[in-house]
């Protein structure tokens, strides 16, 4: 074990397993990855941003959290959604805590109030966790805090700004408190359990919903096609397919002359060589794949929602 996570073995070491849940863009994974330091989940203000069910690892002398990372709950218009709802509601079973997260900036409404009716049932400790209280007055921090403590019974509450790192440890903390004794199930130097050819399809996805936010980015599927370490260049050479659901989108993603994919790979390859620490060639290829997200097979195939 790394000597930043040493344990002391006369005192118990503590785990379990914590899942976010909220409405899109109530700032999960933007938490996630200020907890653990660095970016393990993709951020973006694109309603479906989070496909993935997903675990973080934090590591700490004398415990360790497992934070289950989950797609925004809404109404669904099609397989994908469904699907995504699916995990979401099932990452509420067999877990310790249940965080349920509500934007300070944002009127609570029917959304929260839906998400809410499933944290209630969840046989877990619940925390309230208002964030994004860097946006917000504490006016409009203690209004939003008195509305959602009405939503359910909570066993704690914290504000927190996942963007300057206000009350994350106090968050962490509060969770810790709610552990129970237990083994340490993930490695000390391991951040996430999702596999590096769906972190690089993720990073790829990212950079296209930020590019060209409402246009199309519902429609688009990323599979991480081949990837290869070449030891004496000291080189990932990642080759990804980005899929659209129509030929216009495909057009569109492509951009003229290649300069919109091409934008989006130098973005990519920044993060990819960043994570990977080593110099990337990312290879990128746009294909049809008509009305992908209907096709409860093909969101499997592509390991979004419950995955595979």
């Amino acid at each position: 074990m790394d000597d930043a996570v040493q344990h002391d073995e006369t005192m118990p070491f503590r785990s379990g397993f914590v899942t976010l849940v909220g409405r899109p863009n109530a700032g999960k994974s933007t938490l996630i990855n200020a907890v653990i330091g660095k970016k393990v989940a993709i951020t973006s203000n694109t309603v479906q941003t989070t496909r993935h069910r997903f675990r973080a690892v934090l590591t700490r002398p004398g415990f360790q959290l497992v934070m289950v990372d989950t797609p925004g709950l809404h109404k669904p218009h099609d397989a994908l959604g469904e699907e995504l709802n699916t995990s979401a509601l099932k990452a509420l079973e067999d877990v310790d805590v249940v965080a349920m997260l509500v934007d300070a900036s944002k009127p609570i409404g029917t959304g929260d109030e839906w998400v809410a009716e499933h944290v209630r049932s969840a046989k877990a400790k619940r925390i309230l966790v208002i964030t994004k209280i860097d946006l917000a007055t504490p006016e409009e921090i203690e209004k939003q805090k008195l509305a959602a403590e009405g939503l359910a019974d909570w066993d704690g509450i914290v504000e927190v700004s996942a963007q300057t790192g206000e009350n994350v440890e106090a968050f962490v903390g509060l969770a810790e408190s709610f552990l129970p004794e237990g083994p340490q199930w993930f490695p000390a130097d391991m951040d996430t359990d999702q596999s590096l050819e769906v972190i690089i399809a993720e990073f790829i996805r990212e950079k296209i919903l930020r590019e060209f936010r409402e246009e199309i980015p519902h429609a688009i599927g990323v599979a991480t096609e081949e990837l290869e370490y070449v030891r004496a260049k000291d080189m990932y050479r990642i080759f990804a397919i980005v899929y659209v659901e129509r030929d216009s989108q495909k057009g569109m993603i492509i951009g003229k002359k290649g300069a919109a994919i091409k934008q989006v790979g130098t973005q990519a390859r920044e993060d990819l060589e960043q994570l990977l620490g080593c110099k990337v060639f990312l290879d990128l290829t746009v294909k049809v794949k008509k009305n992908w997200r209907r096709d409860l097979n093909q969101i499997r195939r592509f390991g979004y929602g419950e995955g595979i």
